[in-house]
């Protein structure tokens, strides 16, 4: 969910020795499903010689279960719960707190694949009234935007929309991601 971020990082920090390795977006859906497979991942990276290997995912669902593979294996992740935490920055996200517990956040991955990520698998194309169902203890969407793109944001416009959500857009660009990836470039501590 975060490759194409992580790309724009390595390129304008100029870290062209990074490796980048995706596990699918959508074991955001089955948080279970990361843990085992980043347990994986690490072994295979280090099975052809990467010594300095960095996560970047944050907790996302894990229940401490990616700290855990993290521990086992030497390596450090990214800090946070989830992107939308780091993608604003810890400290502003905790300083937000419980002023957005009632928050659906978006991110420009999600406002890419808002019909793959929500409307498909959740039956809102065919069953647009579930909307409530599933969205009905929010208050807001806001929509953390990496980037300044005008059709991205037309999109979380609309969805807030779709789903009877006040908008608000915040401008986080990579928050947390692009220090962490800079401090993961530099080698171990």
């Amino acid at each position: 969910m975060i490759a194409r971020e992580v790309l724009a990082v390595k390129e304008r920090l100029g870290l062209a020795h990074l490796e980048l390795t995706c596990l699918p977006a959508e074991f955001h859906f089955h948080p279970d499903r990361i843990a085992p497979a980043m347990d994986a991942a690490i072994a295979k990276a280090k099975s052809d010689g990467h010594e300095n290997i960095f996560v970047g995912y944050a907790d996302c669902g894990t229940g401490g279960l990616l700290d855990r593979v993290c521990e086992k294996h030497g390596v450090e992740r990214i800090d946070g719960p989830h992107c939308f935490a780091f993608y604003q920055g810890m400290a502003a996200f905790e300083a937000i707190g419980d002023s957005d517990m009632t928050t659906f956040y978006m991110t420009d991955f999600l406002c890419r694949q808002f019909d793959a990520f929500f409307m498909k698998p959740l039956g809102l194309d065919r069953h647009p009234e579930l909307a409530k169902d599933y969205f009905g203890h929010y208050e807001k969407l806001v929509y953390l935007a990496q980037t300044d793109a005008p059709d991205l944001e037309e999109v979380a416009v609309r969805a807030a929309g779709m789903l009877g959500l006040a908008y608000e857009k915040r401008r986080t660009g990579y928050g947390d991601l692009e220090p962490a990836l800079a401090r993961a470039a530099a080698g171990p501590r």
